[in-house]
């Protein structure tokens, strides 16, 4: 009881990254728990006999030696308070810190029903933003060793927008806090996780692929010689010059002085004796 006590009471006086799931996720009831730990009225939950708790508790250092032997890089700060320089009541417990790239480490120990790089991505987005958030990161790594003997690296980026979602629900469960009021879920939609691409797959099963390759093997000497016709008939169109017609082509220049190209129908390509059209005289 007195550990549950003393952890309480490390907690109670700021938001991290645990906290940031509970906040930015979809379980009602969680999220009211965590508002009465906050308010100083309840103890958090214990944890000891959760067994997925306990195993990622118990392989963490592990997962961290097995992460430095195959990617070569130090975990630092391993364990390390720390608060946000401005927002100090925002701070995260890290798991450690990647030497060579400054990047979040979180380790982390998940069943193999529950395992995919994606599921993973978003089951921790919200921790992971977090704790980037706290100390200006700008991706984090996760390392997780599965329940089948498996272990994975999954990289995610800081992602601006869903930071500032996320923080702007913090503060709204830490005002909720403060005044007593009950929270209520943000419902805010976890951004699609830009995981690092490493996989190298076979598509000649896929009736679709077959038929776009052929049309990309069948245009593309084509789209090349459109692309080098667009850059030559921008160099002869006069800097001081709005638009240029001619043989079924308008080229118009913008206020940005860009130039674009349209196809005109076939009644406007060749423009009447009444019309005046600036003649280019060639190169």
């Amino acid at each position: 009881m007195v550990g549950r006590t003393e952890q309480w009471k490390s907690r109670i006086g700021f938001i991290g990254g645990s906290d940031a799931l509970i906040i930015m996720g979809d379980d009602h009831d969680k999220l009211i728990r965590l508002w009465r730990e906050k308010r100083g009225e309840v103890l958090p939950l214990d944890l000891s006999n959760d067994l997925v708790v306990q195993l990622g508790t118990v392989t963490e250092d592990l997962n961290r030696t097995w992460y430095e032997r195959t990617s070569g890089h130090t975990v630092q700060d391993v364990q390390r308070k720390v608060r946000h320089p401005i927002h100090k009541w925002m701070g995260a417990t890290l798991a450690g810190r990647v030497q060579q790239t400054g990047a979040v480490y979180e380790a982390k120990f998940m069943l193999p029903s529950d395992f995919s790089e994606e599921a993973a991505a978003n089951k921790y987005m919200a921790q992971l933003q977090h704790n980037m958030w706290v100390i200006a990161a700008r991706s984090a790594v996760l390392s997780i060793i599965t329940g089948c003997g498996k272990w994975v690296e999954v990289t995610i980026y800081a992602d601006p927008l869903y930071q500032h979602l996320l923080l702007t629900a913090e503060k709204k469960f830490r005002r909720c806090v403060q005044t007593g009021e009950p929270p209520v879920l943000f419902d805010i939609e976890t951004p699609r996780p830009r995981l690092e691409a490493i996989k190298i797959v076979d598509m000649t099963a896929s009736n679709s692929w077959v038929e776009l390759a052929a049309t990309y093997l069948r245009t593309r000497e084509a789209h090349g010689d459109h692309e080098l016709a667009k850059t030559e008939l921008e160099k002869l169109v006069p800097e001081d010059t709005k638009e240029a017609v001619g043989h079924g082509i308008k080229a118009r220049r913008s206020k940005l002085n860009a130039v674009s190209f349209e196809v005109l129908p076939v009644q406007l390509a060749h423009p009447s004796s009444g019309e005046h059209i600036g003649v280019i005289a060639p190169p």
